[in-house]
């Protein structure tokens, strides 16, 4: 991912945890924006580093929108530039309140796939989601949505689950189909807070703090995070299988399948999810913008060389290395592989370190997902699509409507007959 502005953005929002990155540059003054010298090392040494056909240049913040139109009309001539027949594709991450017609002209001619940060309906997302004047945000997202959908630019959501939305599952999803979000990504708001803020002035501690932290107020809990997720998907699967993709239930499909994950955090092995900061510094992870995870900069050391270096690949092998045992025992652990590296600050029942503070959310719903997992995952073997579950669904819930009725009871299929008299004869 390319950090074209840094840390810089328009909203204030409070649970940001890359706001804080503005410290480790500071006096960057005017040169807060990716160079256009930076910007061509960039691209043609990321381009170089791809093996496969298809590249995809992956733009985010802060706010990637400050950097201008103009940046990326040049990241575009770039990339034509050093493209060498591969397919170029880019992605940028937004919060949507700078889109104008401008933007979506450009988005749509470039085929840009983009992803609007949105929490929920207004008065959730204004919750936590403001401007540098506490003022709040969501007409102007819902704004920018609009002018990317008269564009037909090609969108997803993001939304991030705090303890704002994290009690309001079927409200989010309901309301997120209700803009025409098609695709869904739901990100789980973790943070540790230490008792005394650091003299550089972050109050927010790195992922291998070890001393006291408390977990910020602002942060789902496991328990919330899990009913969350489960909730959505028994709507999902009862209903939008095959409409509407949410990337969770994607990669768990793909982890019934046996495939490796797609989704860094699920992933046995992480490392490959790095981010370039906009003065070309190389960091492992976009949650380990920190000077121990610094791997170089792009104007001393290649992309591969840093992404292939023995650092990176420590920091890679370290969330499988270091797995707790408890679980290394888990009967869904092929689907979790304990989590993000980031989140794996609790201790497990006999006090091992290293489990992941979300690890009742996910064993919870990978547990609960598994049966209808499996249906999809044998229709999808079998050539068939997904939706399939849907039918698998509905009648699982049919018998268990039948169990449930009493043998005076009027027979849940609607013939008018007692339950005793109709289906009750049969069971």
């Amino acid at each position: 991912m390319a950090k074209a502005t840094g840390s810089i953005c328009n909203l204030d929002c409070t649970y940001c945890y890359y706001l804080e990155k503005e410290k480790l540059y500071p006096g960057r003054g005017s040169a807060w924006c990716m160079s256009d010298e930076t910007l061509e090392l960039y691209v043609r040494q990321y381009v170089e580093a791809q093996d496969g056909p298809e590249v995809g240049f992956a733009w985010q913040g802060g706010e990637p929108t400050l950097a201008g139109l103009e940046f990326y009309r040049r990241a575009v001539e770039l990339q034509d530039r050093y493209a060498d027949g591969k397919k170029i594709r880019n992605s940028l991450q937004t919060n949507g309140t700078l889109i104008d017609d401008a933007w979506g002209e450009f988005l749509a001619e470039h085929d840009f796939l983009v992803g609007i940060s949105v929490d929920g309906p207004e008065p959730i997302h204004d919750h936590y989601r403001v401007d540098k004047g506490g003022k709040p945000s969501f007409s102007k997202v819902m704004r920018g949505l609009e002018v990317l959908k008269k564009h037909k630019v090609k969108f997803n959501t993001l939304t991030t689950v705090h303890a704002r939305n994290e009690r309001a599952p079927l409200e989010v999803y309901r309301f997120l189909k209700d803009i025409d979000s098609r695709y869904m990504q739901f990100i789980p708001i973790v943070e540790r807070i230490a008792p005394r803020v650091d003299p550089d002035g972050s109050a927010l501690v790195p992922p291998s703090w070890e001393d006291e932290a408390r977990t910020s107020k602002w942060s789902v809990s496991p328990t919330d995070f899990g009913r969350f997720l489960c909730e959505i998907f028994d709507e999902w699967v009862r209903h939008d299988v095959g409409r509407i993709f949410v990337q969770m239930f994607d990669v768990a499909v793909g982890a019934w399948l046996g495939l490796d994950s797609s989704l860094c955090i699920f992933a046995e092995t992480c490392g490959d999810a790095l981010i370039v900061e906009h003065n070309g510094d190389l960091y492992s992870c976009d949650h380990f913008v920190y000077p121990e995870y610094n791997l170089g900069n792009l104007r001393d050391r290649s992309i591969r060389e840093m992404v292939e270096s023995p650092e990176q690949h420590r920091f890679g092998d370290a969330k499988r290395d270091t797995l707790p045992r408890t679980c290394r025992a888990c009967p869904v652990r092929f689907a979790c592989n304990g989590g993000c590296p980031k989140h794996r600050f609790a201790r497990t029942l006999d006090g091992e370190k290293g489990l992941n503070y979300l690890c009742p959310a996910y064993k919870t719903f990978f547990t609960q997902v598994d049966a209808p997992m499996r249906v999809m995952a044998g229709e999808l073997t079998r050539g068939r699509p997904a939706a399939g579950v849907m039918n698998w669904v509905r009648h699982q819930d049919h018998l268990g409507r039948l169990q449930a009725a009493k043998r005076n009871d009027p027979c849940p299929c609607g013939s008018g007959k007692k339950f005793k008299h109709c289906h009750g004869r049969a069971s």
